[in-house]
């Protein structure tokens, strides 16, 4: 068995990419492979980011004209976008650029240090499901069939982040056609997948938002799995009120839903990104409900991380984590 395990920065995140392939199948070219995968998550993700001037996205989204040429990535990430919203009824909204903005994210925050948890959720406002923004603005953009065109009304941003790091995720996985297991994780955002993963599936660990620690194991064959939390990037703005990204599209401020983080399984990473933002907005009760259809985990803010629709795996032995990325492990 030839493992290869490699992390790298992008998109403000950590990339980890962990493959196991034949021995027949030759190191040399599973290396090649793995570089092809990275090399695909990076393209993107300097496409996709709308904190680099010099982006495609961020071109997009200065161009005053209604309608423009694209590439065929850009137009399939907006197209992924408008789904997502259209999916979760308009809870993940693509057009809250200017909220976040005004809320102190214009400039990506990796690695900054995020503000305590427990005195953010302390200083939080009354808890409350998010809603859709009763304009839906993101009804407005349409990207063409051959996904070359993207027309929205002018001044109209988009934001990538979320489903950006699922598509690369995804597209990464499409390149890792030798390996029998492999995990591409796109900070928290991973597509599992390979010739024999089915019968020998990953355990994955979701974390404990408040210690970082392990909170339960999972078993996982081919698909995509992705957690949505408020842990991570969360600061004070300039009046020391706290704000995270997540954001309720009917008032452009942050969700305090009584949720801490939520994770979901579906056939895509990108799927699970959408999905797990969704819960996330919707709060504990109706996260249940929408987590029923692929399964996930529910991080509340007061009690234990709760399993939804799957069980916890047996104990495993352990592979030496990424820093900064999803544990991974081998089963016994």
């Amino acid at each position: 068995m030839i493992l290869l395990d490699e992390t790298f920065p992008t998109m403000g995140v950590k990339a980890r990419l962990l493959a196991e392939y034949p021995d027949a199948f030759g190191e040399e070219r599973a290396r090649e492979q793995l570089a092809r995968a990275r090399a695909c998550i990076e393209t993107l993700a300097a496409q996709l980011t709308r904190f680099d001037p010099a982006s495609e996205l961020c071109a997009l989204n200065d161009d005053p004209a209604p309608r423009r040429r694209v590439s065929v990535a850009l137009g399939s990430a907006v197209a992924a976008a408008v789904w997502a919203a259209q999916r979760t009824g308009g809870l993940v909204d693509p057009t809250m650029v200017e909220a976040l903005e005004d809320g102190g994210y214009a400039a990506s925050r990796a690695g900054m240090k995020p503000a305590d948890l427990d005195a953010a959720l302390a200083d939080a406002p009354p808890r409350a499901p998010a809603a859709p923004s009763p304009g839906g603005a993101w009804r407005d953009i349409h990207v063409s069939d051959d996904l070359l065109t993207v027309t929205r009304p002018p001044g109209l941003r988009i934001d990538l982040g979320g489903v950006g790091k699922g598509l690369a995720a995804d597209a990464a996985a499409r390149v890792l056609t030798g390996a029998d297991r492999f995990v591409v994780d796109c900070g928290g955002d991973l597509a599992v997948g390979g010739a024999t993963v089915d019968r020998r599936p990953w355990n994955l660990d979701i974390r404990d938002p408040r210690t970082g620690g392990t909170a339960q194991t999972i078993r996982m064959g081919t698909g995509g799995i992705a957690t949505s939390g408020l842990d991570v990037r969360l600061w004070r703005t300039a009046d020391g009120s706290p704000f995270h990204h997540l954001l309720d599209p009917s008032t452009g401020r942050p969700a305090w839903t009584g949720l801490i983080a939520a994770t979901a399984i579906a056939p895509s990473a990108m799927e699970a990104e959408a999905d797990a933002k969704a819960a996330f907005l919707a709060g504990p009760a109706a996260a249940e409900r929408l987590l029923a259809r692929g399964g996930g985990a529910l991080a509340p803010e007061t009690g234990p991380l709760q399993l939804i629709g799957v069980r916890a795996a047996p104990p495993v032995v352990r592979l030496r984590p990424a820093p900064q990325s999803a544990p991974l492990q081998a089963p016994a």
